[in-house]
């Protein structure tokens, strides 16, 4: 496994599918970085030579944000947003969704799973629900 930028990447992927690992590099940046580095798109991520992960991960550190600095930036984004109580904020700090969408059936990524409020079913839970 080769390791660009401190990740392990899996050595048994193309290229630039196996720089997708990378937090924040989608499949487009991903194309564009091998062509920048001119690496042979069908080769394979252990196949990488020593000056190939270095000159890609010099293109990387230049043009990219990736891994821990873009995961502070996402997180510091939207404590600003919380912090200064706009919709999107509150959102956030609730735990709902940010984005418009409805909340009445489905959202159970954001919500979580359903928090059963009523009557308890069957004698035996009412039982102990009475004592």
């Amino acid at each position: 496994m080769p390791r660009v930028l401190g990740i392990d990447i899996p050595g048994k992927k193309r290229v630039e599918y196996a720089l997708r690992y990378i937090y924040g590099i989608g499949p487009a940046k991903a194309k564009e970085l091998v062509e920048q580095a001119k690496i042979n798109p069908a080769k394979k991520a252990d196949d990488l030579t020593d000056e190939e992960i270095t000159h890609l991960s010099g293109i990387l550190q230049s043009q990219c944000v990736v891994e821990g600095d873009l995961r502070r930036e996402v997180s510091s984004n939207i404590r600003r947003l919380i912090s200064i109580n706009c919709y999107r904020g509150i959102r956030h700090r609730r735990g709902l969704p940010v984005r418009g969408q409805r909340t009445s059936t489905n959202a159970r990524t954001r919500k979580g799973p359903r928090k059963t409020v009523g009557a308890v079913r069957g004698k035996d839970a009412r039982a102990a629900a009475k004592t």
